[in-house]
């Protein structure tokens, strides 16, 4: 495309009333992020951008300070207000000192997360071809199998572009209602063209509402080109209901599992796997069924995640095992590292090379060492446990006094008898180990044995003498 300015002008300012939701239309999530985030990464992967002089506006209105507070993750964007909600064409209207600066404006709905960057390059090439015939107008349309509540895309019988028109679905006849070629809510605007029509716009419509879409017939009238290209209907959807945002979200899924097994990942059952748009898969990947990986996870070459398994911004490196019911947040798995069944491993915890956290074992903010083993029914909090560990059953530190965490040290190759409770700050160094069911309050040196447990005391024939005096 030519060297022109272009304004991006996301239209996120509805309500969304028919979703029945104090939540505004454009947060509800699909998958793990908001519907309006995947429209803005959508704008960051067009190639054509880098050739021209862009800048990306979001216009907010209804929630605006919510849509305001999710968008400062967006820092280059800018956001725009729309006090009273009057309309897409009014949108537009009280966005006229932002987009008169740009050659063109490209206006798209919040709702369109499904929408591919080489639909709206596709888009810019058409328009490119048609300005140099003064093209006012290009806009995208899709053939919809149930065009209820669209508006309809109408051609001249010629079906020549330059008299396209839109006509609102609450606005149609019943015979308008027959046609099947809808509006998708996409539109780039010659800014000279748009800026010479769209204070002409009027509200004598069923909902007393500034229609953009009837820009378009303004343009007719003076005689300028519009010009429309078809899409699919699949990435078009937008999201007007909990059902559609349902449907969307599968659909959304579908195209991510799809794109990830072309790339060599295996899945047992892909309608049973969920995974978020962000998320990095490896080759070799295998994900048996009720996998839920959220975030920003990366899963390295030959991973195995077991049924059940829930990862969220966790980063596995090469061959680890998840067996089966195991949550990781926030947390990193390095190679050859194995966890499960029944495994929470949280908030910056860390399993090195080759180490194992077992059944029923907890982890926050816990680093194990390579080689290291917590196999069953223990929790580490905000401990370091060195190489070659072993963690014998039930055994805790005790990290929290009710008004802080403290941290606990477990040197290399120690090893901690069972029911072991070490009772933090405390300091066991290489090679020591503990005692079954001993309370360590104390540090242990390295190459000691702690024992912290009561003497045991036999009371011969204590039961019988009890029995007989019932």
């Amino acid at each position: 495309m030519e060297k022109i300015s272009l304004g991006v002008l996301v239209m996120a300012a509805g309500k969304g009333s028919r979703m029945k939701s104090e939540l505004p239309k454009v947060l509800h999530n699909i998958l793990d992020k908001p519907m309006l985030g995947y429209l803005l990464k959508t704008l960051t992967e067009i190639q054509a951008f880098q050739d021209l002089r862009a800048e990306v506006a979001v216009l907010v209105g209804h929630g605006g300070e919510q849509v305001s507070e999710y968008l400062k993750s967006f820092p280059c964007l800018t956001v725009l207000r729309q006090e009273e909600q009057l309309g897409t064409g009014h949108a537009v209207q009280t966005t006229r000192a932002w987009w008169e600066k740009f050659d063109a404006l490209l206006v798209l709905n919040g709702d369109l997360p499904l929408l591919r960057a080489s639909t709206i390059q596709s888009l810019l090439s058409l328009f490119q071809k048609s300005h140099a015939s003064r093209c006012a107008c290009a806009i995208l349309s899709f053939i919809a199998k149930n065009p209820d509540g669209y508006g309809r895309v109408i051609r001249s019988e010629s079906a020549s572009s330059e008299n396209i028109h839109i006509v609102e679905h609450k606005d149609a006849s019943p015979e308008v209602r027959e046609v099947r070629e809808v509006n998708a809510g996409c539109y780039l605007f010659d800014v000279r063209s748009l800026s010479s029509v769209i204070g002409k716009l009027k509200n004598d419509n069923a909902q007393k509402e500034y229609y953009l879409p009837d820009v378009l017939t303004l343009m007719n009238a003076e005689g300028m080109k519009i010009s429309a290209l078809l899409a699919d209907e699949n990435e078009m959807r937008g999201v007007n209901t909990q059902s559609e945002l349902a449907s969307v979200t599968s659909a959304a899924r579908d195209a991510i599992l799809f794109d990830w097994m072309e790339k060599g990942v295996s899945m047992l059952d892909p309608n049973m796997v969920w995974v978020g748009s962000d998320v990095k898969l490896a080759r070799g990947v295998s994900l048996a069924p009720l996998v839920q990986i959220w975030g920003n996870s990366v899963v390295g070459e030959d991973c195995e995640i077991g049924p059940n398994c829930v990862l969220r911004n966790a980063r596995l490196g090469a061959r680890v095992k998840l067996v089966a019911n195991v949550i990781v947040e926030d947390s990193d798995i390095e190679d050859d590292a194995k966890a499960g069944p029944f495994a929470y491993i949280r908030e910056k915890s860390l399993l090195k090379p080759k180490a194992f956290a077992g059944k029923f074992v907890e982890l926050k903010k816990t680093t194990v060492g390579a080689g290291s083993k917590v196999p069953h029914l223990s929790y580490m909090g905000d401990a370091v446990l060195g190489e070659d560990v072993n963690i014998g059953a039930g055994s805790i530190t005790c990290n929290y006094d009710g008004k802080q965490k403290h941290p606990t040290k477990i040197g290399d190759r120690s090893f901690v008898g069972s029911d072991t409770m070490m009772v933090a700050p405390v300091n066991l160094g290489p090679d020591s180990m503990t005692a079954a069911g001993s309370v360590i309050t104390e540090d242990v040196p390295s190459g000691a044995l702690g024992i912290g447990r009561a003497r045991q005391k036999n009371r011969a024939d204590w039961v019988y003498r009890k029995k007989a005096n019932e």
